[in-house]
């Protein structure tokens, strides 16, 4: 029986490039930590799971270059093991506090197993390496894995310099073709960041489609017929599928979503902050209270009162809350087909990181909305872009207009008055290394080595992680100190290859602590596609 309608999730997985080797422990590389115990080991969990069933479900996860790089990284690698230790440590001492508290002991005793289990996936299972998973679900056909610019480069701010939007892109294949074994055909444009001729750009890299929030769709020239419900083709050839505002606000919004439900975990109350014992001590960095990832509170209600956190609770609610979705996008594809030309499809994107880290049961309710889609309706079916595109090839041709997604719509979170400083630097660094990519198209030895160096500064300095923290005030003196630094990097490097005197003590030093990308080429910053 055919499908009414098809429906894509899609995930963007992506951390910044966080690894700090000159220090023994370093409070952000939390980041990334949280995000393998919250988000990609239970994401991973879900998927092998409904492979190992026979459950017909479809992923699209973007793995950023960051982020792929952190995750195959030894050093990142050892202290993820290291921090899982820590709290199986940490979480001894917890039973044993709370070993005669019938509310908050159970909880304990859940996080043991969780913690067990996610230590026996990551050092057993993939061996330190979680893409080896990944990679295996995108071969057998159940992920689409696509790419996303080098560092999370916002493109309509760099595009002033073409140079930079073919440099994040040349990185970004290559790294995608190293790691996972096979060029994307998708990319997640940073912050959909969407400005007319970046599609040409993609096309000459072989990218076949990107993502736009809901208006870069619904405002394209001429006015697609049928919206955001079926993708548009653009000038120079890739696909531009638009968000679909009601699913993804079902999921997202934490006042209408499913994510606020008062069952379900309390992402801010953590021992970390609550308790004061040794154990719980030995987490902390240097004394400081931070996330420790034992939370034992439910969401309650608004006030600070809250109730203990019950798993299995929690997860009944998932089900609910999946089998809710599900009915939604059955009565959505109902309507939408009853006059379209074709099956719709509601594309549904969200940052991976909202499955787990922020709504910890949100892998739960993936994996319950699979198996009921597979099994309990005929009306709405999986399917990634690739899919789609090849079922449904022929397209209305339009031209999105600028626009990116978050507040606003139109890029003004990465430029605004707390971060538009940095453009400027960026801009100008961009110029000078597109000039010393012409005049030294040869570099060999310290030169080749310097100039490689100072395309991986500027790469990490185009991030639009910065802009966006500096944007929403979390961690904004560590965004402007890595900032700085990467553009004072750059600097000095380019300053080395001009004069020919070059301080090899201070390049073996940036060369460790800013590794990524080992097979970069300074030449990416010229305006062709060099992977």
């Amino acid at each position: 029986m055919n499908p009414k309608g098809y429906f894509s999730l899609v995930l963007h997985a992506h951390l910044p490039f966080v690894r700090h080797p000159e220090y023994e422990r370093f409070l952000e590389e939390d980041w990334f930590f949280e995000a393998l115990t919250e988000t990609y080991l239970p994401l991973l969990e879900k998927f092998e799971g409904m492979e190992r069933d026979g459950i017909h479900f479809r992923v699209t996860m973007s793995l950023t270059p960051p982020l792929l790089s952190m995750m195959t990284d030894p050093l990142l690698q050892q202290r993820f093991v290291r921090y899982l230790d820590e709290r199986l440590s940490g979480i001894e001492g917890e039973l044993k506090r709370t070993q005669d508290d019938p509310y908050y002991h159970p909880v304990v005793q859940y996080y043991q197993q969780r913690f067990t289990r996610l230590r026996e996936q990551f050092v057993d299972q993939y061996h330190l390496d979680v893409t080896r998973g990944f990679r295996r679900l995108m071969e057998n056909g159940y992920l689409e894995i696509i790419t996303c610019s080098a560092t999370h480069g916002f493109f309509p701010l760099l595009a002033t310099e073409e140079e930079s939007l073919y440099a994040q892109l040349s990185m970004a294949v290559r790294t995608h073709e190293r790691i996972l074994g096979k060029r994307p055909k998708g990319i997640w444009l940073a912050e959909c960041g969407y400005t007319p001729g970046v599609d040409r750009i993609l096309a000459e890299f072989g990218i076949e489609f990107f993502f736009v929030d809901s208006h870069g769709v619904l405002d394209a020239t001429p006015t697609p017929k049928y919206g955001v419900h079926r993708p548009i083709r653009t000038p120079h050839g890739p696909a531009a599928f638009g968000r679909d505002y009601e699913s993804s606000k079902q999921v997202w919004s934490a006042e209408e979503g499913y994510p606020g439900d008062t069952i379900y975990r309390e992402f801010y109350r953590d021992a970390g902050f609550d308790v004061d014992e040794p154990h719980i001590e030995a987490m902390r960095h240097a004394g400081i209270k931070s996330f420790t990832g034992l939370k034992y509170h439910r969401i309650t209600g608004k006030g600070d009162w809250k109730e203990p956190y019950h798993p299995q609770w929690a997860s009944d609610r998932a089900a609910e809350h999946a089998g809710n979705f599900l009915h939604n996008r059955q009565l959505q594809v109902q309507h939408l087909s009853s006059y379209m030309d074709r099956p719709p499809i509601v594309v549904a994107p969200y940052d991976a990181e909202l499955f787990g880290h922020w709504w910890y049961e949100g892998p739960q309710w993936i994996d319950f909305l699979f198996r009921k889609m597979a099994c309990d309706q005929h009306d709405v079916e999986a399917i990634t872009p690739s899919e789609y595109l090849n079922r449904f090839g022929d397209l209305e041709t339009a031209q999105p207009p600028e626009c990116s997604w978050g507040a606003g719509g139109y890029n003004e979170v990465w430029l605004n008055g707390s971060n538009d400083w940095i453009y400027p630097y960026l801009h100008a660094a961009a110029e000078r290394i597109s000039q010393l990519a012409q005049r030294f198209p040869d570099a060999d030895g310290d030169q080749r080595w310097a100039l490689d160096q100072a395309a991986r500064e500027l790469l990490l300095a185009q991030s639009s992680d910065w802009a966006f923290i500096m944007k929403t005030a979390t961690s904004v003196e560590y965004a402007v100190r890595r900032t700085k630094t990467h553009i004072h990097r750059f600097n000095r490097l380019a300053d080395m290859v001009e004069s020919g005197h070059y301080d090899h003590e201070y390049l073996r030093a940036v060369a460790e602590r800013d590794s990524l990308f080992p097979d970069i080429d300074y030449r990416i910053f010229r305006k062709s596609p060099l992977v």
